[in-house]
């Protein structure tokens, strides 16, 4: 009976030779999925707080000015400064500002909407399934002073 015995764990040791191999690799594949998606997700979540940061920005920006054509190219500015000061890199980006709020009189209540659209890419990160890039779209609208003179 000893002698069975003896044999018995060394029997159990030879079968399981090579599982944690046949894990491993079964596994691994699947963490290196997981972290690749956490890596696009956290991507995409930083790229649209930029979007929305940039959107916020250009409608600040163009609602300070006097005239719908300075407060066009100043929100174009204030955008371009956003994303670039937020390490997003758009493979497309537009910006497009509603000044129709500097047509009415003074006196009357007014706003300027800036809205941000941008591509950011997704394509370096080569998990299969993955889009080649989102596109993140933000819009913010800030208003005219009321009794400020307007062109």
């Amino acid at each position: 009976m000893t002698a069975s015995r003896a044999r018995r764990p060394g029997c159990a040791l030879r079968r399981d030779r090579g599982s944690y191999a046949v894990e491993t690799a079964i596994l691994a594949p699947v963490l290196i999925g997981i972290l690749g998606l956490m890596i696009a997700f956290g991507r995409v979540a930083d790229a649209d707080g930029a979007v929305d940061s940039a959107a916020r920005a250009a409608a600040r920006a163009a609602s300070l000015e006097r005239d719908a054509g300075t407060a066009q190219s100043k929100a174009q500015s204030a955008a371009s400064r956003s994303l670039d000061g937020g390490g997003v890199t758009c493979q497309t980006s537009s910006v497009t500002v509603d000044t129709s709020g500097y047509a009415l009189d003074v006196g009357e209540d007014a706003s300027v909407t800036a809205t941000i659209s941008c591509s950011a890419s997704l394509s370096d990160i080569g998990l299969p399934g993955l889009p080649g890039s989102k596109t993140l779209t933000a819009s913010w609208t800030s208003p005219i002073d009321t009794y400020r003179g307007r062109q």
